[in-house]
């Protein structure tokens, strides 16, 4: 009786081994077939494609959708086709094929394709911004169904390794798109009115040998970015190079102007060939530079009501100069960039092959905020000197974060270690409001009395005593 019973056993699971082998089968020839019914499963990963400002003439990144065949059979497409076809100011690449149409396109059961849209816009004479669309339509099993493409249009002004030798101004009418260096001739002034946008790429410098004058307003600021204004890349630091006021640029002057995502925002270098400061900052804004938001070597910089944030290094004053800050906030964060330096960095030296060139330096902050937070930085002031040239660094009215107080300083009544209280700030979502409405945050009618009377946001300075940093409790 044993024996039968065996191979009653070996058996049981020859069946079993063919039943299975059986439903392998099955499983695989259902997947190897197509599926007809109008009613199969279908999807895509976006039912519209939207693409941020497009300047004419430059084109798009690409951006790119998934078409899914859910099924658990293969999905024949019969036709993916740009419905504006070759007058189209899209480009499509489907499955790896550049076409405004293909046939046939067969996608794998449970398994998905993707279709790659691009959009160049062709120059025109409207002034204004203006929407350019198009659709693709995807057709299957007696069905159509489309993804919509959305394109927000732009016509500019095309700069490319341009040098301006004579006076010139450069209005808002339409932005100005830079495409490669950009330098004002010394002695020569160019002169950028209020609402003006400049757009520059990552080879695109903006050199100063002569004057800049940046006329913006509270109501139109004047702006420089990056010229990347995709979502993945418009918040970018170091998308362009930023703005240098060379050894022979003087007077150069900036209101309300904003600089953003440089890699050194506001570069000046050796000291102004006459007695005004090399450069002047009025009620500005520079954000997200990835190496400096102000960079000073040897030179000399004024700077009123301004706010200076989330830089490499926010503020650096270098081999000494002549500075003077009167209600500036100038704040880190740990964003794209890791805050590992202080916000404001000050020497007055040089080291060379070892040896310490020195300079004078005199250097004095009226009303200011030094602040940071989420880093790696405990001191957040760092004042460094050597050799015995004149030297005169101080802080009057000012808060500021140190567990050791900045050396070779004068401090008078500052307050330190105090949360400044700014009315916003979100690391994690991009939020940033650097006002202060806590009428107990620490620097309210803590100021001195200055020549400025108005902040940031051109509201009144309070009569008396107004607030430290760039903004005025109202």
């Amino acid at each position: 009786m044993p024996l039968p019973q065996k191979l009653s056993t070996n058996s049981n699971r020859s069946i079993l081994l063919l039943f299975a082998g059986i439903c392998l089968l099955f499983s695989a020839c259902k997947k190897d077939s197509l599926i007809t019914s109008k009613d199969a499963l279908f999807g895509t990963s976006a039912d519209t494609l939207k693409f941020d400002t497009v300047f004419t003439s430059i084109g798009s990144v690409t951006q790119s959708f998934k078409i899914r065949n859910p099924n658990t059979q293969r999905l024949l497409l019969s036709t993916v086709k740009l419905m504006g076809g070759t007058a189209s100011p899209y480009r499509i690449n489907i499955n790896g094929i550049a076409s405004t149409e293909a046939v046939n396109i067969e996608v794998a059961a449970e398994d998905s394709i993707y279709l790659f849209v691009s959009v160049s816009i062709n120059p025109n004479t409207v002034n204004l911004p203006f929407i350019v669309k198009d659709s693709i339509a995807i057709n299957f099993n007696g069905n159509t169904r489309y993804v919509q493409l959305e394109a927000f249009g732009q016509n500019a002004n095309f700069l490319r390794n341009t040098i301006i030798k004579e006076n010139r101004t450069w209005n808002n009418q339409l932005p100005y798109v830079l495409l490669g260096t950009v330098r004002i001739d010394t002695n020569v002034t160019l002169t950028i009115d209020a609402g003006c946008k400049i757009y520059a790429a990552s080879t695109a410098p903006i050199l100063i040998d002569g004057t800049l004058i940046v006329n913006g307003s509270k109501a139109m600021p004047v702006l420089f970015t990056g010229n990347r204004l995709d979502a993945d890349y418009k918040d970018f630091p170091a998308s362009w190079p930023g703005i240098y006021c060379r050894a022979s640029s003087k007077n150069n002057i900036f209101r309300y102007a904003i600089v953003k995502n440089a890699y050194q925002a506001i570069v000046a270098e050796s000291p102004a060939p006459n007695a005004n400061p090399k450069i002047t900052l009025h009620q500005c804004i520079i954000d997200n530079a990835y190496d400096a938001g102000i960079l000073c070597v040897a030179s000399s910089l004024r700077a009123d009501n301004s706010l200076i944030t989330n830089c490499g290094s926010n503020i650096s004053l270098l081999l000494g100069g002549n500075y003077q800050l009167v209600n500036c906030t100038v704040a880190a964060y740990s964003t794209f960039i890791s805050h590992k330096k202080p916000v404001l960095t000050i020497n007055n030296f040089l080291l060379l092959n070892g040896a310490a060139i020195t300079n004078s330096i005199s250097a004095q902050f009226t009303n200011c905020i030094f602040w940071g937070e989420v880093g790696q930085v405990t001191d957040e002031v760092s004042v460094s000197k050597q050799g015995l040239d004149p030297y005169n660094v101080s802080f009057r009215n000012c808060l500021y974060k140190a567990v050791t107080d900045p050396a070779n300083s004068t401090i008078t009544n500052s307050i330190k270690n105090q949360l400044p209280m700014f009315d916003s700030i979100d690391v994690n979502k991009r939020l940033f409001d650097f006002r202060i409405s806590n009428p107990a945050a620490p620097g309210i009618n803590k100021g001195l009395p200055t020549s400025f009377l108005n902040d940031l946001d051109g509201r009144n300075r309070r009569v008396g005593l107004p607030d430290i940093g760039c903004y005025e409790l109202q």
